[in-house]
């Protein structure tokens, strides 16, 4: 349902997001195809320009499908450009290669997309009745739709022609399987207790001045769309509830159950199929004179069933093979089947028990189906709402009132909110992230979020309260631990540095461990799986250089805690593949071409980018 939802959530623009989302290399900027005025660009491709608005929700998209990961605005606004850049650079290439898609391929495609089906079929008057919602005609959607399919049919071009030679993979798996003799000594972090001067507070607080501030903040005001609230205004007769049951019967029904015994005579390396079939045929003429669980222990291929007889437990039709389906769903009660054929090998197949299917009587289920019906009720009304509220709010960017009058939804109000804050709506990150955004700092309506299940938020700025430095006097104790753990911090690199230089000038990491009354950690044929040492500790271990002739590679790497490990790796040896890797020999390959493909495809972008005329305004 929500995705469905959130292909309209943009009014005229929600083709754009349904490109993005069944197309995998999808244009974020296309939509500026529309007319946008006389407003300044923000950047330029060739002849093609994008404004704020485009970046405005090329920047949305970027934090909403990175929300959590505390990106910072400038690494969003630079990414969602770079994202508007290379896909236009890509599509004016594709054009003036003159690569197409055929008409039926892409009428295929529109037929193929849920959000114009009805029960699974293409619905010719909901697809027109949605292009009628964006403004758009059916040649003018389809020529987006064949526009984007060429840009993805480059990408797989080149994704899908990518190779791995036999060298590849093995060179991938000497580096994967590396491993390393390596020898470490951990430098603690010492504990400094005498206080800072009045000097070197002043210095660290007025040179580190955005570690001492209030958080930014803001309130907003907000309306908000609930699948849930509007099911509570939904009202049914019983006639419409049965009819609905009626509809939904599968709902309240079980299907019939058929508990299973098998004797499994499985093909493999060492059995044929015919040998299989053989063992089959000696165990029906067995049964003769012998009971199936009998048989089934003493015969059976599958131990963990043959120790319970056979027995499978209970089924419902369809969640085996086949033909083992097949045969178990025709059976009479306690008959035993002939030889059955799978990707196992051969069973004898027999039914122990049924148990009837059964459907709940609509009186039983009245109060489940009442639910249901004001849910699925809801959800139609949530849809036809949703494109209602984004485009509202897009039409009428300085004030919810509109919004609220149409559609007669409350408008909310929050207090002052960090970015920190999980308090009411904020908990949601991507309603988070809109508040704190540029389009709303600015004064206009956010786009419609999808915050949770069922419910879309429209909000907008009340009050905004940039970060501020707090005064020194405030925040002293912050600043005088601060610079103690500097000062600590200094130190440790400093005896790490100095260790570092003893073993480069030729002594030996035992050595230097007993002069600093340090432990030395051995860790020969060290692999990069190990889980024993710190993560960032391996990580730096296996990007060290190797080691030269007998010396050592040396490195210092610093911990979780702030402590330092100085690290000596005396051996590297190259990895081998292990009979596992060889089993997933098939699958690396894959996977190693694959990496490949996106390596080159992204250079292909980033040529492309450096000859086109690209101008991003000041």
């Amino acid at each position: 349902m929500l995705v469905k939802i959130r292909e309209k959530l943009h009014g005229v623009f929600a083709w754009v997001i349904l490109l993005m989302i069944v197309i995998p290399f999808a244009l974020w900027g296309i939509q500026n195809y529309l007319d946008v005025g006389k407003e300044r660009p923000i950047v330029s491709v060739g002849d093609k320009d994008f404004f704020q608005r485009e970046v405005t929700q090329a920047m949305t998209q970027y934090s909403q499908n990175y929300a959590g990961m505390n990106l910072g605005e400038d690494v969003i606004k630079a990414q969602a450009l770079k994202k508007l850049i290379n896909d236009e650079v890509l599509f004016q290439y594709v054009e003036d290669e003159n690569l197409v898609i055929s008409d039926e391929n892409a009428r295929n495609f529109i037929k193929s997309l849920p959000y114009f089906q009805t029960d699974g079929k293409f619905d010719d008057k909901q697809y027109k009745a949605l292009l009628n919602s964006q403004g758009m005609s059916s040649a003018q959607f389809a020529l987006r739709v064949k526009k984007s399919m060429t840009m993805e049919q480059f990408q797989r071009a080149i994704m899908d022609s990518s190779f791995a030679t036999p060298s590849a993979v093995e060179n991938f798996f000497k580096i994967q399987n590396q491993q390393r003799d390596v020898e470490y000594v951990t430098v603690a972090l010492p504990k400094i207790t005498t206080p800072p001067t009045a000097e070197e507070l002043q210095n660290y607080y007025q040179q580190h001045q955005d570690l001492f501030q209030t958080p930014e903040q803001v309130a907003v005001e907000y309306i908000e769309l609930s699948v849930d609230e509007l099911a509570k205004a939904v009202t049914a007769t019983d006639e419409q509830l049965q009819a609905y049951y009626q509809d939904q019967k599968d709902q309240y029904s079980t299907k019939e159950r058929r508990k299973i015994s098998h004797i499994l005579f499985a093909v493999g390396k060492d059995v044929t199929e015919a040998q299989a079939l053989q063992k089959a045929q000696q165990a029906q003429e067995a049964l003769k004179t012998k009971d199936f669980a009998a048989v089934a222990k003493e015969m059976s291929d599958d131990k963990l069933s043959a120790e319970k007889g056979g027995d499978l437990g209970l089924f419902n039709a369809g969640v085996m093979e086949k033909d083992f389906d097949a045969a178990a769903g025709t059976l009479a009660l306690n008959a035993v089947s002939q030889p059955v054929k799978t990707s196992f090998g051969y069973h004898l197949i027999k039914v122990t028990e049924f148990v009837p299917g059964e459907t709940k009587p609509y009186a039983d289920v009245k109060a489940e189906v009442t639910k249901a019906y004001q849910k699925a009720q809801a959800e139609n009304k949530f849809y036809e709402l949703g494109e209602k509220i984004a485009q509202l709010s897009y039409e009428n960017s300085g004030s919810l009132g509109p919004v609220s009058e149409a559609l007669k939804l409350t408008i909310q109000k929050t207090g002052l909110e960090s970015k920190d804050s999980v308090n009411g709506i904020f908990v949601e990150p991507k309603v988070k992230s809109a508040a704190f955004s540029e389009e709303v700092l600015n004064g206009n309506n956010s786009e419609a979020i999808e915050a949770g299940a069922n419910r879309l938020v429209v909000l907008r700025m009340l009050e905004h309260k940039p970060a501020t430095v707090l005064p020194l006097k405030d925040v002293e104790a912050k600043v005088s631990a601060a610079v103690l753990a500097d000062k600590a911090k200094q130190q440790n690199q400093q005896m790490a540095d100095n260790i570092k230089k003893k073993l480069e000038g030729g002594s030996t990491i035992a050595a230097v461990a007993a002069e600093h009354n340090l432990a030395v950690q051995k860790f020969p044929g060290l692999v990069r799986n190990n889980n024993k040492l710190p993560w960032q500790l391996i990580q730096e271990i296996f990007k060290a250089p190797k080691p030269v002739g007998t010396k050592p590679s040396l490195i210092s790497v610093e911990l979780d805690k702030g402590e330092r490990a100085v690290v000596s790796i005396a051996q590297v040896k190259p990895g081998v593949m292990s009979e596992e890797d060889k089993k997933q020999l098939a699958l690396a390959t894959k996977n190693i071409a694959k990496a490949f493909g996106q390596s080159i495809f992204a250079a292909t972008i980033s040529n492309l980018e450096a000859d086109a005329d690209v101008v991003i305004h000041k």
